[in-house]
């Protein structure tokens, strides 16, 4: 059974749970996610968004 899920939602979730457990306050957290949304208004992100692609593709073949 394949299961389909979007980054955004996975990486929020690791989020979630690195801010649960302590690992990372509020701060830092914010400070990341304000970082990626402003890298996500550059050239950059083409490539980036490539790259997961690539990724993903390469996860779901194994």
């Amino acid at each position: 059974m394949a299961l389909s899920i979007s980054a955004a939602l996975l990486l929020g979730i690791v989020v979630f749970v690195l801010l649960k457990g302590g690992y990372v306050r509020v701060g830092p957290a914010l400070a990341c996610s304000l970082f990626g949304f402003t890298l996500a208004a550059t050239g950059l992100a083409p490539a980036i968004n490539t790259g997961l692609a690539s990724f993903a593709g390469l996860i779901s073949s194994l």
